[in-house]
């Protein structure tokens, strides 16, 4: 037979490396009986805008690890819309990093952790027993006591379990090119959310490639099982691009996908869980970096806390991360997500055109702050101005009234009402607000 370990965690991006991190950190003696397995090596390139919410530097800072690459630092957000453009600023709220670099330094600080962490093994399947697991690859079989999948989108782990592709998917095409006289200000980050036939938006996020200041630029379509729109990103993009001077067929363009949570799909098996785009991350923007690595901060905990206590079912994964900040921002995302890019997008985009405290509340969760009572406040009375003005017939005249809400109450929760909402508990036992 082959080698025995405890956990075996498939994928080394930042939700598989952050579950090395966050396991050692909360039980060195079954993370010493842990391996990880990429297959690639670093540092290997990865197709992504590169954005990271500041929660996610919070988080990794409460293990003790900062994640040096180039970075340009982020201090504002701008929107464009049908009806306006929208400009919000805080200080410190995120950065933009490149992938390949990104990964590459938090799988240095993950060697420094009692995890093995193997390169260049590919996975071909899971095997299940009755006391175990076995892990299929190119170097051999590795029988275990449970299995994490972070393997990204097309994850052979949720393929060995039987489940479905996924309702929600994204397709997303980005490329590189020069600083133009239209782009914001280099701490600024931009959505184009002016087509109203796309489900998605267009992104100028500032960028540094081998030390030289650039635009990453791209697009974003989400679609919902078979209802969602079909959509010719690359020439909604090549035509977004010509209208600031750029040429799409000179630029050297990457095409990738990602699967959005669907809260009625599973999330786990007996000796399996699933965490990041295997699981599921934010269909609303598509965000996934910083929620791999919140991804892997409670994977890390479940983890010693169910097999330190014997128990491999996991049943309680799936509520577990729902109970969690992690869980309450993607539900809110994935309600935002359903009324947006859809036919209720009428309605909702000029409020969110207009709208001053929706951003400082978005911000302060994209950067993982507690959320400012008076912010909340600011936000609430936006509404009843909004709803005041429209009137209420327009919100009784939504097809999915049980949706808007849902949507109410889980926004009540996220902002505050909920006390478990604002804390995550660190390795020492502690508290902090910016964890999760």
């Amino acid at each position: 037979m082959g080698r025995r370990v405890e956990v075996v965690i498939v994928g080394g991006g930042p939700a598989g490396l952050s579950t090395a991190l966050f396991l050692s950190a909360f039980a060195p003696d079954l993370a010493a009986r842990t391996v990880l397995l990429e297959r690639a090596r670093y540092p290997r390139d990865k197709f992504c805008a590169g954005g990271v919410g500041a929660r996610a530097d919070r988080l990794l800072e409460s293990v003790g690890v900062h994640v040096e690459v180039p970075s340009v630092p982020l201090c504002a957000v701008s929107a464009s819309w049908g009806p306006g453009r929208t400009l919000a600023r805080l200080e410190g709220m995120g950065r933009v990093v490149r992938r390949f670099e990104f990964d590459a330094a938090l799988a240095r600080r993950s060697r420094e952790t009692p995890v093995e962490l193997r390169e260049g093994v590919t996975v071909s399947g899971i095997r299940r027993h009755p006391d175990r697991l076995v892990v299929d690859t190119d170097r051999g079989p590795i029988e275990t006591r449970a299995v994490v999948g972070a393997d990204g989108v097309g994850s052979i782990v949720r393929r060995a379990l039987g489940l479905p592709r996924g309702e929600i998917h994204a397709q997303a095409l980005e490329l590189d090119t020069e600083i133009t006289a239209n782009d914001p200000p280099r701490d600024t980050i931009h959505f184009d959310l002016t087509d109203s036939t796309l489900d998605g938006y267009i992104w100028d996020f500032p960028t540094l490639v081998d030390g030289r200041p650039l635009v990453c630029r791209g697009i974003y379509h989400v679609r919902v099982g078979e209802r969602g729109r079909p959509s010719d990103i690359e020439a909604k993009l090549a035509r977004y691009l010509a209208a600031r001077g750029l040429d799409i067929a000179r630029c050297k363009k990457k095409r990738f996908a990602e699967r959005g949570i669907a809260w009625a799909e599973p999330m786990a098996a007996p000796g399996v869980l699933l965490i990041g785009e295997a699981a599921g991350i934010d269909g609303l923007t598509g965000e996934g970096i910083a929620q791999g690595i919140q991804y892997g901060a409670l994977a890390g905990r479940y983890l010693a806390e169910t097999l330190g206590a014997g128990r491999t079912d996991f049943r309680t994964w799936r509520s577990f991360v729902k109970g969690e900040r992690l869980g309450q921002d993607l539900a809110l995302r994935s309600l935002l997500m359903r009324t947006f890019y859809g036919p209720d997008r009428s309605v909702i985009e000029p409020f969110l055109a207009e709208s001053s405290a929706f951003y400082e509340v978005a911000l302060q969760v994209f950067a993982g702050l507690a959320i400012d009572p008076e912010s909340v406040r600011r936000l609430i009375g936006e509404v009843a101005r909004y709803v005041g003005r429209t009137g209420w017939s327009t919100l009784r005249d939504w097809p999915e009234r049980r949706r808007a809400f849902a949507l109410a109450r889980e926004a009540a929760r996220h902002t505050g009402t909920s006390p478990a909402a604002a804390t995550e508990t660190a390795p020492n036992g502690e508290t902090t607000e910016a964890a999760q």
